[in-house]
């Protein structure tokens, strides 16, 4: 038992950056697990990778002004998710472009924006910091804005909570009956790049989405009910991230990748024997592997 101990819970236990970690993948898993849900059942994966790479230009500068500042990279990213959000939605609006094109375009700009910027100033370690994160490296402060952040999003989410899941079901219905129904996208949009600021910290703007999307993907092989998928969203995201930090302590698997591959690895057995359109589940839709 001891040496069950010592893989399982005894890096936890003996060493405070390894709290730390788990600590902000926590909050992340709390909060960033349910926004990746409705980005997925709103069908804006994609538009979630994309202004996750947008918040980099705001970093980049913030990190050009004052190093490697929390505040002033954090305001720099919200700042840039937020423009580039609007900016991709206005050009929609008065252009041909479609809103999945205009976020490709605006994501590429900043992406490259960004490690331009990066790389003005500092070193392949800053821009290697800046695009993967140093989930171990976290600080007080850092842990503090994550919290935060993540206490905010419960908050709010649960203020819209109603309009996000009807305009999920039946956004006509919804433009129907109420007026909340572009309200409370807007303040969506905000959560989603407050959670991704969030990201960017522990993961690097590279992975900041990854405990977003993946978690929400293996929700959904595993249950029918919104209420359900939150849930296990969020469950699946924290055993991620704490499996990701146990494989990074036994090997020399960078941090923020380990998280995601065991997220990648919990996706692919939901994908086989996930109970609500698995491939095992289609291949024997016997009354055996009936819930």
């Amino acid at each position: 038992m001891t040496w069950l101990y010592d893989a399982l819970l005894g890096p936890f236990i003996e060493f405070e950056f390894m709290r730390r970690a788990f600590a902000g993948l926590l909050a992340l898993a709390l909060a960033g697990a349910p926004i990746g849900v409705f980005l997925m059942l709103r069908r804006m994966s994609l538009a979630g990778d994309a202004i996750a790479h947008a918040i980099l230009p705001g970093a980049a500068i913030g990190f050009l002004i004052s190093g490697l500042s929390l505040f002033a990279m954090t305001i720099g990213g919200i700042v840039a998710g937020f423009v580039v959000a609007l900016l991709s939605g206005l050009v929609s609006r008065v252009t041909q472009l479609k809103e999945d094109a205009s976020l490709a375009a605006f994501y590429l700009v900043s992406l490259a924006l960004g490690v331009t910027i990066v790389s003005l100033k500092g070193s392949n370690i800053d821009l290697l910091h800046v695009l993967f994160g140093n989930i171990l490296a976290l600080d007080d402060p850092t842990l503090l804005v994550i919290a935060f952040n993540a206490t905010l999003t419960l908050i709010v989410l649960a203020l819209i909570f109603r309009p996000l899941v009807i305009e999920c079901v039946d956004p006509l219905f919804l433009r129907t009956v109420s007026r909340a129904g572009g309200p409370a996208h807007m303040i969506f949009l905000g959560l989603v790049v407050l959670n991704l600021v969030n990201g960017f910290h522990a993961l690097g703007t590279l992975l900041a989405v990854g405990l977003m999307i993946l978690p929400a993907g293996i929700a959904r092989f595993w249950a029918r009910d919104i209420s359900a998928m939150l849930v296990i969203a969020s469950a699946s995201a924290l055993l991620s991230g704490y499996a990701g930090l146990l494989l990074s302590f036994h090997t020399e698997v960078p941090a923020g990748p380990a998280i995601i591959l065991a997220s990648a690895l919990f996706y692919l057995l939901s994908v086989l024997i996930g109970p609500v359109g698995g491939l095992l589940r289609r291949l024997f839709p016997g009354r055996h592997l009936e819930a």
